[in-house]
Order: structure tokens, then C-alpha cells, then sequence
């Protein structure tokens, strides 16, 4: 399986000042095929999120190297970074707060488009197509972010990062602050898009149970530190680690 991400020996440290050292990420190694869904689960504060923000550049790392696509990106800046993004987006957990209020959701897709070549009447027709590929009804566009329910929000959200045709989505608890019901949805067009685009997912979520059907491998962590791995099977329903039978236990 052709490799899309690697992530080699990834360490965090925030440095608190007068205060003690934080170490978030410890040692992080790991990979995503072309084509595969990688979930990284564990508890608030065990570091998954952190890591997202490595691999996307959104937080410096402190040691360690990113590769995407065979091209190390750990240090990206600029026209480096910008082709970097150009293979790999994020959805955030709360996808009102990552549209701007005062721009219809059309716009924001739109700008995505037009700041990678569209003209302006090529970026309306693209952004029509990418909400109706999304489940969502073209005149949803000229809503904003606040006139829509979340599920649809974030719907639109998932529109917006497909517009540059990326090869890896990263979702970072994109799914946590809808209903059961709705995750459900968002699941399953995840699980569409990802067989007729071919996208690779790295899915960060802190509920082992959600992951089970939704992932073709796991990684735990705890404290920083990737303690245990495998396909989604093994690890919920043989975990190695007390830790992990304690995430399987917290949603029985």
C-alpha cells in the first residue's frame, strides 16, 4: 500500500515559561495508506489533537519529521506549506467556528476554489456541485454559518476541504458535537466520499465505539505516547493495554 502520511518519532513540548515544561506529544510514529482510515483515540489531553495540529502545521513541532506524500513537510513554510495543503485538509470539531460569520457558507467554499484558480462564475458551479456531493441542496450557499443546523454545517465544512481535491482529510473530532443520529449521517457520506474520491482519513476522535466500523486501524494514546495499535477489530475486542480496556469500558 502506497504510504501517504508518515509520521517519524513526533515530539511536542510546550514551553510554559517560569512554569514546568509540557510534554505533549512523546515519540509519535506512525503511517497512512493510500486509500485507509486511521482513527487515533484517547481520553482529553492524551495528545491526539496535538498531534493533528503537527502533521497539518499548525503547531511547530519540537523534534521529529512529517512526510506527506513522500515529501517531508515538517518544517513547511510559504509556497512549501501551500502545496502541502493542496494534498491535505482538516475539519475541525466545531464547524461554525471555522466559517466567517459574516460570509455565507457558498462564500467560504467559494474562496477555497478562487484561491486556487477559479474564476468567479467556475468557483459558483464547483461550489454547487461539492455541496450537492456533500447531501447538501445548492441553495444551502447563500445561508450563513448560524442559519444552519450543525449536521449541515459540518457537512458543508467536509464541501469546503474537498474543493482543492485533497488526498488526506484529517478529522479532528468532527463528529463530537453532533447528536447520535447525525454522526451517523456524517459517518456514512465520510464513508462515500472516501470510496469514490479515494481519500485517506486520519480520524481523531476521543470514542473507541464510534471508530469500530468506521476505521480500518487504531492507535491509542495516553499521555503524549501511542500505547497501543492495530486494526479496529484487535483492538476493541482483544486490547493489550489497561488503558484501552479502560476507553472500551467507559462506553459499555
Amino acid at each position: 500500500m502506497e504510504t501517504i502520511l508518515e509520521v517519524r518519532q513526533l515530539r511536542k513540548v510546550f514551553h510554559e515559561g517560569s512554569w514546568e515544561d509540557l510534554l505533549a506529544v512523546d515519540d509519535v510514529s506512525f503511517t497512512v495508506g493510500a486509500g485507509e482510515k486511521v482513527a487515533i483515540i484517547g481520553e482529553s489531553g492524551s495528545g491526539k489533537t496535538t498531534v493533528a495540529k503537527l502533521v497539518t502545521r499548525l503547531l511547530d513541532v519540537t523534534a521529529g519529521q512529517i512526510f506527506l506524500d513522500g515529501v517531508e513537510i515538517t518544517n513547511a513554510r510559504g509556497k512549501e506549506l501551500k502545496q502541502a495543503y493542496q494534498k491535505m485538509q482538516m475539519v475541525f470539531q466545531s464547524p461554525i467556528d471555522s466559517f466567517d460569520p459574516r460570509c455565507t457558507l457558498g462564500d467560504g467554499i467559494g474562496e477555497s476554489l478562487r484561491n486556487h484558480g477559479y474564476t468567479k462564475g467556475e468557483a459558483k458551479t464547483e461550489t454547487a456541485r461539492l455541496l450537492a456531493l456533500c447531501g447538501l441542496s445548492p441553495d444551502l450557499g447563500d445561508c450563513y454559518p448560524y442559519e444552519v443546523s450543525g449536521g449541515q454545517c459540518q457537512r458543508a465544512a467536509i464541501a469546503r476541504a474537498l474543493a482543492i481535491k485533497p488526498q488526506l482529510l484529517i478529522l479532528d473530532e468532527a463528529t463530537s458535537a453532533l447528536d447520535v443520529t447525525v454522526q451517523a449521517e456524517i459517518l456514512t457520506l465520510l464513508n462515500h466520499l472516501q470510496q469514490e474520491l479515494s481519500m485517506s482519513y486520519l480520524f481523531i476522535c476521543h470514542d473507541i465505539a464510534l471508530v469500530q466500523d468506521f476505521c480500518d486501524r487504531v492507535l491509542v494514546m495516553h499521555n503524549g505516547r501511542i500505547v497501543e495499535e492495530g486494526t479496529a477489530d484487535a483492538v476493541i475486542r482483544h486490547p493489550q493495554m489497561e488503558y484501552t480496556q479502560m476507553l472500551i469500558d467507559s462506553v459499555l
